[in-house]
């Protein structure tokens, strides 16, 4: 089985990003390592978070015009949809799907963070670097034309 923890091999040096990336680790370790009358709880913890948590990133994505949005973005909802059929199993007492998912799922995670999102934190931290240095236009007011009509 396939399992995850936290490594610096997964920081992508862009902390928003990060900070729910350990959140999710230690949700899906949670998950992982839960008792069988545990799982559902522990499986709707998993989805919850990784709800938030893709939604942000979608909408970085969207607001941004990030280039590689559509696969990104694709690959999110996919995995919602794995996730919620995992919840259903899981609250219907079938537990070793929902185990193997998430097996599967904390190898996905890894190749993801290291791939789509290291792209994402990338241009993320362009995009603020940007805008800190963008010169500030300050309006005061109406333009007025030296000449009358």
């Amino acid at each position: 089985m396939n399992t995850v923890e936290w490594s610096d091999a997964l920081l992508l040096d862009f902390e928003p990003m990060d900070s729910v990336h350990r959140e999710f680790v230690d949700l899906l370790a949670m998950a992982q390592s839960a008792p069988d009358h545990a799982l559902p709880q522990a499986w709707s913890a998993v989805l919850d978070h990784t709800v938030h948590h893709f939604g942000r990133e979608d909408e970085w994505m969207r607001k941004t015009r990030f280039a590689s949005a559509d696969n990104h973005m694709l690959q999110h909802r996919v995995v919602l949809n794995v996730l919620r059929e995992g919840l259903a199993m899981a609250r219907a007492g079938d537990l070793s799907p929902v185990r193997e998912m998430a097996s599967e799922l904390a190898a996905w995670f890894a190749k993801h963070t290291q791939s789509l999102d290291a792209a994402l934190a990338l241009h993320m931290r362009r995009e603020l670097s940007e805008r800190a240095h963008a010169p500030v236009h300050r309006s005061s007011g109406p333009h007025r034309s030296a000449h009358p009509h």
